[in-house]
């Protein structure tokens, strides 16, 4: 296509492929469709393929022949001899004369609307780049006989393609369907304009330099078949085709706007190209901050790809580093904000609108005006200078003065607010030009003279341009442009001025002085009508005072009596003091526990909108819930435990592996609705989305999941919301059973009931130990003495509420051990109970990696689902069989008491306590259940249990921390504490029950250790008692100034521990020493003390995402080096990360195909299923991506956290620049992962990327 010369070679006749130019001229015509629409698009796409092709070509080719004057002179001919020769659009009528305003127009007759137009015009834009060249090069003179060229002739084609698209804007084509509308797109598009519209622009301009101004003008408005209209001799009452008259009159203006006032081309004006890069990034910013890669879109490339940002961007703008979610954000300097024009020929509508509302925004903030003037231009080159002659000759005058006489009648269907912002704008244009030429020289060789025609009269009604413009300032229609007009007016007087030669500020004033004495009048009349308003607001509120007062006075009776029907019968003093007493006892357990403010809850249903109290007997309310299962907490990640829902003897999940290898996590989004608006709205979900293809990408229909009705969240399950149970605690009677029932009276009871309930159930299984170790002293107490301490009736639910917890409980049983439903299973409890613990050390584990405080900074979503979790767990054995809980509470308190073990019961080392404290405290109300009375414990009965439990608990937790413990902290030496002294107490009896192998250390770190292992364990059963019997906690908890002793000591003193916790062991010492024999005697503990089996250190590890390098080609090196194992070929990988382990795997490839429940799977997949519980996090490194995983169906790609130095990443890597990680986004994904909201995530993904076939996840 362009032939192969040097520039030091001799030209060849011509270098581009004639033939080719001369048969895409004019190619795909079209013709306005009228009547009916177009039946069949018609295909446009290659020639804007063609056209992308040849732009880089057509502009080297330029800059090719410009080395040298000769190539350039013979390709101009060349060019313009074969445009004479085309003719792909001919006329069929002969010239016509035209006349307006005493002017001739000698020219043929042509419609764009009615006749063949095509927008492929490569001939005459490459003619017009040529000239250009020719002007900056000053040889156009050099032209043989340029008074031959028809400019007329030379304008009409591209002036055609303008006025289509003015036609288009206007919807004239409507008819002709979306390949007309998309043409057009790309004509004004970055990728085509400048070989396209920028083109046809410049040729408008080259014969707008040539022409007789009026002629150019007169032109203009036939071809944009205004003539007639300006003309004053068509009228029409047709609305539509006044609509049309009025789009095409903006879009008329706005094309003389561009011809006059666009000059920054190189040759036009004395510009180069770096200033014309460094408008369009100042117009792109004038929009909005923007970042790096949007400008880069924003701007043309050149042939090598590049588009001169770099070069210029420090000179215009500022960046603005990224937050967390965003990037970084380019921001125009405000020295550059006054060579912004509102009317910039390369903005879009929206974008023009954008713009304009944003620099408005901005003036008004800054406290000016609101005009938006246009800038000041750089001055034409000579061969251009006359394109300005267009805002000074009679035909502007005239077009002006209709367009603004319309407005002045005040008739809407005759004009718009964008005709006249135009106009203004022309008209600041010409006296910018003016004052320009008198400030450059004298007035006597200044020829151009807008301002003195403007202020002619003309025929139309006796008015000139000036004088309208002073009837539109008043026009209540045109407020928004006011400002603008006081800008013209300005201008006018500052041009009279240096006409004059005298200083404007003297007769401005004196000529604004009546405009200025109306503004100070239209101030002093709203001021006092605003005082009016206020005085008359003040009067009312003082006689509405005085009627409340009056009422009371009368009503005194009704007012005293109020505090009683207010509270059901309630003195107000008891609630003072209830919420005073809550303030001095923040005790959450035992008898002196604190009172449980009755607060009346009453919640909005999200669907119905409808009110309802939080009670009992009500009709079930529930939240929206999502169970997963979670690996997050996990201490040996990539192992989870093997097990069989229906196996015999399997530990899990009875008993949680203090590794907490997987877990039951169930999260809410905290919107409430009616168990049956649910149940509405999750049947409509299951009927719609059986005929959605889209969505079944979304949701598991399945699996019971559907989105939240408000959030979108996603969700396959409800809590049901259950009020706290009414507390009446009898502190005299707590007291009374308190002598009686200590820690070794409340374990001979607790063994002689389950002895008694076996023997009754005909179950002697494990029953031959019991009392045997004289743990429970001589005589054991009667079968039912456990009643005698205080029972109460159970609470009763609705039908509703019970049907609501079997549904929460089958779904966390059905997802937790992957089985199918059963609400029959005897795990299904067991399961309710691990969700809850699970649940609650996620949240703890999250509050301590955002070093938050314990209480009060939970989201409400997350505090109300906690709370409904906690209850729904407690609630949830009524459903269940007694006898089932009854023997899980058995197999569980074997842990802690080994008269009660069985042969699988584990060692102490092998269970979590928190979920053993959490299943103990929700089981134990079951001991109380008699064959024919349904009975639970007291509160003063369930005050003791949660007490002695709790302590329990916490002294085998204390024995884990110290058994696991083989490094000590260093203490500074000191005056030993009493607490010391009971550490070292405590670890030398240890000691001497496990034969000496646990290592020794000094008392102060013995303490600070095992304190400093138990502290999580405390914070859990903190928000565990709190959400369970709603006890204020200590102020100390809401806040992260305390010291670490004193958050320690308030967690002791709310859950009712000594604050040296040492102390436990020796106020129990009796009961305790045979149990520590008995625990650390246990053969599992040996074997782990001699290092034959792996423990978990207390506290727990916080898991985090890995480590990840801060220079992106540092992954990419690593990426280079990575070899399937699988696989032998050197066959191109995709290496992927998997940011929970580390693990470098081979995705979407064959070779690491596995096997999945029987499905074939990819390597992320398989490796999701055992180091996340099927839950992944994944970097895909060629493609700098992450890759989110839910399940073998369902994935997302979401941003990498890695950033260029402009803030953005790089998906694909597409743009090739440096990458560095941010650590406040990988902060966030982290967060994304620990707050278990990666489905929540890929769920939302799905529903905004709509995407008609599925991606096989599977085969990642």
């Amino acid at each position: 296509m362009v032939y192969n010369y040097g520039y030091g070679n001799k030209p060849p006749k011509y270098l581009v492929n004639p033939d080719l130019l001369f048969r895409y001229q004019g190619m795909e015509e079209v013709k306005r469709q009228l009547g009916r629409h177009i039946a069949v698009e018609p295909e446009w796409e290659a020639g804007f393929t063609l056209q992308i092709q040849l732009r880089h070509i057509l502009a080297m080719f330029q800059d090719w022949s410009s080395s040298n004057d000769e190539l350039l002179l013979l390709a101009f001919k060349e060019c313009h001899s074969v445009l004479m020769q085309c003719n792909n659009q001919p006329f069929h009528r002969e010239a016509t004369d035209y006349y307006m305003c005493k002017h001739i127009l000698h020219v043929r007759p042509y419609k764009v609307s009615q006749e063949p137009v095509s927008i492929h015009l490569p001939i005459s834009r490459l003619l017009a780049g040529l000239y250009v060249l020719l002007c900056g090069k000053g040889i156009i003179d050099r032209l043989d006989n340029p008074e031959s060229y028809d400019f007329t002739q030379l304008a009409e084609l591209p002036l055609r393609c303008v006025v289509l698209a003015a036609q288009v804007s206007a919807e004239m084509w409507r008819r002709n369907g979306l390949s007309l509308v998309s043409q057009v797109y790309y004509y004004q598009d970055v990728k085509c304009r400048d070989e396209m519209y920028d083109k046809d622009v410049l040729m408008l301009q080259i014969a707008a330099s040539k022409m007789d101004p009026n002629h150019f003008l007169m032109l203009i408005l036939l071809r944009f078949e205004l003539f007639e209209y300006f003309n004053g001799s068509c009228t029409s009452k047709d609305q539509d085709e006044l609509r049309q008259w009025n789009r095409l009159t903006e879009e008329m203006l706005y094309l003389l706007i561009v011809v006059i006032g666009e000059r920054y081309i190189p040759g036009v004006s004395q510009v180069t190209k770096e200033d014309v890069t460094v408008r369009e990034v100042i117009h792109l910013l004038c929009i909005e901050p923007m970042a790096h890669s949007s400008l880069v879109k924003g701007l043309p490339e050149n042939e090598s790809h590049e588009t001169g940002l770099e070069s210029v961007i420090t000179k215009v703008a500022t960046f603005k580093k990224p937050g967390v979610s965003g990037h970084g954000l380019y921001e125009v300097k405000k020295e550059r904000l006054m060579e912004f024009n509102p009317f910039f020929y390369h903005y879009s509508r929206s974008q023009h609108s954008k713009a304009e509302e944003s620099q408005k925004k901005r003036k008004a903030q800054e406290g000016n005006d609101k005009a938006l003037p246009p800038p000041l231009p750089p001055a034409f080159c000579p061969a251009f200078s006359n394109v300005v002659r267009l805002l000074c000759c009679d035909i502007i005058i005239h077009i002006l003065r209709h367009v603004l006489q319309r407005a002045v009648e005040d008739r809407p269907v005759n004009w718009t607010e964008a005709m006249i912002q135009r106009a203004l704008h022309l008209i600041g244009q010409a006296l910018l030009e003016e004052k320009t030429q008198l400030e450059e020289s004298t007035v006597e060789e200044v020829t151009f003279d807008f301002s003195l025609k403007a202020r002619i009269i003309g025929s139309e009604h006796g008015k000139s341009v000036f004088l309208l413009l002073y009837k539109i300032k008043a026009l209540p229609s045109l407020e928004a442009q006011k400002d603008m007009v006081k800008w013209v007016l300005q201008m006018f007087e500052i041009v009279k001025c240096l006409r004059e030669k005298s200083s404007p500020t003297v007769p401005m004033s004196m000529e604004t002085k009546p405009e200025e004495s109306a503004q100070d009048k239209e101030k002093a009349e709203r001021k006092r009508k605003a005082e009016a308003a206020k005085l008359h607001r003040q009067k009312i509120m003082a006689q509405m005072s005085a009627m409340q007062k009056n009422f009371i006075e009368s009503n005194k009776m009704l007012y005293d009596n109020m505090p009683e029907s207010g509270t059901q019968g309630e003195p107000v003093t008891s609630t003072v003091s209830c919420a005073m007493e809550q303030r001095d006892m923040c005790i959450a357990i035992g008898p002196q526990r604190g009172s449980t403010i009755d607060d009346r809850e009453v919640l909005t249903c999200i669907l119905c909108q409808e009110e309802q109290e939080v009670a009992a007997q009500a009709p079930a309310m529930v939240l929206t819930a999502c169970v997963q299962r979670s690996t997050v907490l996990t201490q040996c990640r990539g192992k989870i435990p093997p097990f069989r829902a229906d196996g015999p003897g399997t530990l899990y999940p009875l008993y949680m592996p203090p590794e907490l290898t997987v877990g039951t996590h169930t999260g809410s989004c905290g919107h409430v609705m009616h168990a049956t608006c649910w149940q509405k709205y999750f049947e409509a979900v299951q009927n719609t989305t059986r005929n959605r293809l889209h969505a079944e990408l979304i949701i598991d229909l399945e699996n019971g999941e559907y989105l939240c009705p408000l959030c979108k969240s996603l969700c396959n399950t409800v809590v049901p919301l259950i009020p706290l149970e009414p507390l009446t605690f009898n502190y005299e009677n707590a007291e009374i059973i308190g002598q009686h029932l200590t820690l070794p009276r409340w374990i001979q009871i607790l063994s002689a009931r389950i002895k008694g309930l076996k023997s009754v159930t005909q179950d002697n299984e494990g029953s031959s130990g019991i009392g045997n170790t004289g743990l429970c002293g001589e005589g054991q107490p009667d079968f039912r003495s456990i009643l005698s301490y205080g029972v109460q009736e159970p609470r009763k639910f609705s039908d509703s509420i019970t049907e609501m917890l079997v549904v929460c409980a089958t779904t966390v049983h059905r997802v937790g051990l992957k089985t199918a439903p059963n609400e029959l299973c005897p795990r299904v409890p067991v399961m309710a109970w691990n969700t809850c613990a699970f649940t609650i050390q996620a949240i703890e584990n999250i509050l301590q990696e955002e070093d938050k405080p314990l209480f009060g900074s939970l989201q409400n979503r997350q505090l109300a689902g906690l709370k409904a979790i906690v209850q729904f767990s407690a609630s949830q054995r009524l459903k269940s069989s007694q006898a089932v809980i009854q023997r899980h509470f058995t197999d569980m308190l074997g842990v802690l008491l080994p008269a009660l073990s069985r042969k699988n019961t584990p060692s102490l080392l092998e269970v979590d306590c928190f979920h053993l404290l959490v299943g103990l405290v929700l089981s134990i109300p079951s001991l109380y259940q008699e064959e024919a009375v349904d009975l639970q414990p007291s509160a003063v009965s369930s005050a003791y249990n949660h007490l002695h439990i709790f302590h329990l608990v916490t002294m085998a937790h204390m024995l884990q921390v110290l058994l696991s413990s083989t490094d000590f902290p260093e203490v500074e030496a000191g005056e030993e504490t009493e607490e010391a002294r009971a550490a070292a107490e405590f670890h030398a009896t240890v000691s001497q029950h496990t034969g000496r192998l646990i290592p020794d250390a000094s008392s102060s770190s013995l303490a600070e250790r095992v304190k400093k292992g138990i502290e999580p364990f405390l914070c859990c059963a903190a928000l565990f008692f709190n959400c369970l019997t709603g006890v204020h906690p200590p102020e100390e908890l809401f806040s992260t100034s305390v010291t670490s002793q004193g958050q320690m000591e308030a967690l002791c003193s709310y859950l009712a521990l000594p604050s040296n916790v040492f102390q436990l062991f020796q106020d129990h010492r009796d009961t305790v020493t045979p149990l520590l024999q008995r625990w650390c005697g246990s053969p599992a503990i040996t074997k782990a003390l001699k290092g034959k089996t792996q423990t978990v250190r207390y506290p727990r590890r916080r898991n985090r995402l890995i480590d990840l390098p801060e220079d992106y080609s540092a992954l990419l090196n690593q990426a280079s080096h990575f070899q399937c194992p699988k696989s032998t070929d050197d066959e191109r990988k995709h290496p992927t990360l998997c940011l929970f382990c580390g693990a470098m795997l081979c995705s979407q490839s064959s070779c690491c195909l596995s096997q999945l429940d029987g499905e074939d799977v990819g390597a992320c997949t398989a490796h999701a299923a055992t180091c996340g519980a099927g839950v992944g996090m994944f970097l895909r490194i060629r493609e700098c991506e992450i890759v989110l995983m839910a399940s073998k169906t369902r994935g997302s790609t979401y941003p990498a956290p890695y950033l260029d130095d402009y803030g953005e990443t790089d998906p694909h890597l597409g743009r090739g620049n440096p990458l560095h990680l941010c650590p406040e986004r990988y902060r966030k994904l982290n967060q994304l992962w620990q707050q278990h909201c990666i489905l929540e995530e890929i769920a939302r993904s799905l529903e905004v990327v709509n995407v008609m076939f599925a991606f096989e996840w599977q085969m990642l």
